[in-house]
């Protein structure tokens, strides 16, 4: 039966299919999450209201923190509703329908972006959280479909295929967006309104490329276990499946050491990795005032320079070790947040969005490391990198918490990036205990 499985995988077309949809998605990853967005919200939000204080369904905030919370938020509730999903995308037979409904909610939320103009705080920031919430919800559903369109041998060569379409697609859009926003003058729009189409682009791009995997990606069924077909199960456990499987594998992780060691690590320094990363231009545009042109000429810079940062760091790990290259990779994102407090000019903060670059482009290896941390020959591999995507949203959203109350208490983003650097400092401490092998399950 499983040979006959095998020979209906492995489509030329679907595998393509599949792939594409990371050029889809892709869009929005970079122009909503780090490029545009951002600096579109921190300008908008400063002209409508006249200041960094904004006023938020009658909360008076600083703008650049309400945007803080808000990604935050979103990243926290992805957390929860991530084992949830999981669950769903295992047992569930509406994979395809949860893949376009979030789809279809993220993009949607992009499209009503176009009619955020500063003064309609609310509508900004709704939608830019369930236009991450889209995204994330997504990304569950779209890669829950790999093992059913190819054999595990083909699995690290299509998702690479994956990767480079998602990157090769951002950079177009990007691209396009800059020259439209740089050239608005030649055809008669102003620059708002010019990057607002840039908005509306990203959901048109989404939903338009993502039309290639629904279309090719046939719909699935749920397993057929005695467990998984009675009525309690559909209705009830599904939901609760993932949480359990959570559970099932932080209770193993607790009595492996070095994996557990390193997945502290891991939290400490995501926190602040992630944060950096996210809200790099809004820094750029709030303390050194750079325009958006500047800005995303940057992020460009950014996304090259990660290219060569993470065939430098793997690299590195293959002739020192996984442990050797994070711990280097470590120390120099310290640096980036003690510089950061000392920016003062871009021709610095190109200098240091170029280090970001480097170190982001290695943030990779993490996920490798942890692949080695987990046991051999596991049926639960599945889980445990569930497990680790939870880490890796509680984190980010607990970074930016962190990130934005530090500057709504001392009204300064440097001591945001300042305080940042303390979670790479815990990271690169548990780090020197840790020792990458393959897992066994120990006493702690």
């Amino acid at each position: 039966m499983n040979n006959n499985q095998d020979q209906e995988k492995n489509k030329p077309s679907v595998l393509n299919a599949w792939a594409s949809y990371d050029w889809a998605n892709s869009a929005y990853n970079l122009a909503i999450t780090v490029a545009i967005f951002p600096i579109y919200y921190q300008a908008a939000t400063a002209t409508a209201f006249g200041g960094d204080k904004v006023q938020f369904f009658g909360l008076n905030i600083t703008g650049s923190v309400l945007y803080e919370y808000a990604i935050s938020f979103s990243f926290l509730l992805a957390a929860i509703l991530s084992p949830i999903l999981s669950g769903i995308a295992d047992y569930g037979g509406s994979k395809k329908f949860f893949m376009k409904f979030f789809t279809y909610l993220g993009a949607t939320a992009c499209l009503l972006l176009f009619f955020f103009t500063g003064n309609n705080i609310e509508l900004g920031i709704i939608a830019a959280v369930f236009a991450s919430l889209g995204y994330a919800g997504a990304i569950v559903f779209y890669i829950s479909f790999l093992p059913e369109i190819a054999t595990e041998d083909r699995f690290d060569n299509l998702s690479a295929k994956g990767f480079s379409l998602g990157f090769l697609g951002s950079l177009i859009h990007l691209v396009i967006s800059l020259v439209l926003i740089t050239y608005h003058e030649a055809i008669g729009i102003s620059q708002g309104i010019a990057t607002r189409l840039s908005f509306l682009f990203v959901g048109l791009w989404w939903i338009g490329f993502a039309q290639i995997a629904f279309r090719y990606l046939k719909v699935t069924h749920k397993k057929s276990t005695a467990e998984n077909t009675s009525p309690e199960f559909t209705q009830k456990q599904l939901l609760q499946k993932g949480f359990l499987e959570i559970y099932k594998v932080y209770k193993q992780v607790k009595t492996m050491r070095y994996t557990k060691r390193f997945l502290f690590a891991f939290f400490c320094y995501n926190m602040g990795a992630q944060t950096i990363m996210l809200l790099a231009s809004i820094f750029g545009s709030k303390e050194l005032h750079m325009d958006s042109g500047k800005l995303i000429l940057t992020i460009l810079l950014l996304q090259v320079v990660g290219i060569f940062g993470a065939q430098i760091f793997a690299f590195i790990s293959d002739k020192k070790g996984n442990k050797f290259s994070l711990m280097l990779m470590l120390c120099i994102w310290l640096v980036i947040c003690m510089g950061g407090y000392f920016v003062y000019n871009e021709t610095a903060f190109y200098v240091l969005a170029s280090a970001v670059g480097l170190v982001m482009g290695g943030i990779h290896l993490s996920r490798s490391t942890y692949a080695k941390l987990i046991p051999m020959g596991t049926p639960d591999t599945t889980s445990f990198f569930s497990f680790y995507d939870v880490m890796d949203k509680v984190a980010t959203a607990l970074g930016l918490f962190v990130y934005g109350i530090v500057e709504h208490i001392t009204g300064n983003l440097r001591y945001s990036v300042l305080a940042l650097g303390l979670f790479f400092i815990v990271g690169i401490i548990i780090m020197t205990t840790v020792k990458i092998e393959s897992a066994t399950v120990e006493k702690k």
